[in-house]
C-alpha cells in the first residue's frame, strides 16, 4: 500500500508547511491534521480484527453526508505543480461535541477502503460551519502533490470519495467513512500542430504535423500518449467554429502526422477527446496562408 510519504513519514514539503491547523482551532488541539493523516495510515494498515475495532470504535462518533470532491468533476494533474482540489461535505456529532473538539477533513482513495492502493487528504484541516447543534456545513482542499511522488502512472483513473475526523485532544479516531462517489485523477494533457508550408498556393499540399503527450507522474516528464485518435480539425478565417477534417492516430512516441489539400485561409488545428485517464485538449490554432 502506497500513501502519502509526508502522512506517513512527515517528511519533504509538505513537511515544511507543519501541516498546520487553522489559527481558529490550533489553540484547542492537542494534536495536528498531520496527525489524523498518520492515524488513518496506521488504522489502514492493521489487520483482521484490529481493523475492524478501530472502524467500529469511530462509527458511532461522528459522520458524514453529501461528501464531495471537485464536485465530482475530474482533476488533471502534471507533473509538479502542486493542485489544491476542493471539497464540500457535512457533518453529523452529537449534541455535547463542539466543533473545536475534533479535525475533520475530505479525502480520496484508490482501490478498496479498508485496504487502499493509495490515497490523499488536505494539507489543512477543512473550515466547518454550524448549521444546528449537531451538524455542520465543511469544506477545505484536498492536495495533490505530483511533484512528491505521490502517483504512480497507474494511479490515473478513477479513485472514490471519503471523509474522517479525529479527537482534537488526544487523536483518536471519531469517524472514517468512504463510497461517496468517485471522481476522476487524470494524467494532464498537451497538443501540438504545425502547418506548412506558410504561405501556400491553392491545390499544393500542407503537412501538419504535431504531438500529444501527457504527464508522466513517475518520470516527472511529459511522455507521448500512443495510438490514440486525433482529430485534424479546420476553422475558414471569417468563420467561428472548427469542422473535422480526418482523423489520425498517433504514433508510438505520440507524434501527428498527416497531409491535406490547401482550398482556403484558415486555422488547422488537433483536437483530442480524452479518455478516462487523461482529459481532451485542443491545439491552438495555426493560421495558414492560402495564395
Amino acid at each position: 500500500m502506497r500513501i502519502r510519504a509526508t502522512v506517513a513519514a512527515v517528511t519533504g514539503a509538505l513537511a515544511l508547511s507543519a501541516l498546520a491547523v487553522p489559527a481558529a482551532q490550533a489553540d484547542n488541539s492537542a494534536v495536528s491534521w498531520a496527525d489524523a493523516g498518520k492515524l488513518r495510515a496506521a488504522a489502514v494498515s492493521k489487520a483482521g480484527s484490529a481493523k475492524a475495532a478501530v472502524r467500529a470504535a469511530a462509527a458511532a462518533e461522528i459522520t458524514f453526508s453529501d461528501v464531495k470532491v471537485n464536485n465530482g468533476k475530474a482533476i488533471p494533474v502534471g507533473i509538479t505543480k502542486h493542485v489544491a482540489v476542493p471539497s464540500t461535505f457535512t457533518v453529523t456529532h452529537s449534541a455535547d461535541v463542539a466543533l473545536d473538539d475534533f479535525l475533520t477533513g475530505a479525502y480520496i482513495y484508490k482501490g478498496s477502503f479498508d485496504e487502499p492502493d493509495n490515497w490523499l487528504l488536505g494539507v489543512e484541516q477543512a473550515d466547518c460551519t454550524p448549521t444546528s447543534a449537531t451538524t455542520a456545513s465543511c469544506a477545505g482542499d484536498v492536495d495533490i502533490f505530483p511533484g512528491d511522488d505521490e502517483l504512480l502512472n497507474s494511479d490515473a483513473g478513477s479513485w472514490t470519495v471519503g471523509a474522517l475526523a479525529v479527537d482534537a485532544n488526544d487523536g483518536s479516531l471519531l469517524g472514517d467513512q468512504g463510497g461517496f462517489g468517485k471522481v476522476s485523477v487524470q494524467r494532464y494533457s498537451k497538443l501540438t500542430v504545425n502547418a506548412s508550408p506558410e504561405p501556400v498556393k491553392k491545390g499544393k499540399t500542407i503537412t501538419v504535423t504535431g504531438a500529444l503527450t501527457r504527464a508522466n507522474w513517475e518520470t516527472h516528464k511529459y511522455a507521448g500518449y500512443t495510438v490514440q485518435p486525433v482529430k485534424l480539425q479546420f476553422k475558414k478565417k471569417g468563420t467561428t467554429s472548427y469542422v473535422t477534417v480526418k482523423t489520425v492516430t498517433s504514433s508510438s512516441t505520440g507524434a501527428l502526422k498527416t497531409t491535406v489539400k490547401a482550398a482556403a485561409d484558415g486555422y488547422f488545428r488537433y483536437s483530442f477527446a480524452g479518455t478516462s485517464t487523461t482529459p481532451a485538449v485542443s491545439a491552438a490554432g495555426d493560421f495558414v496562408d492560402v495564395q
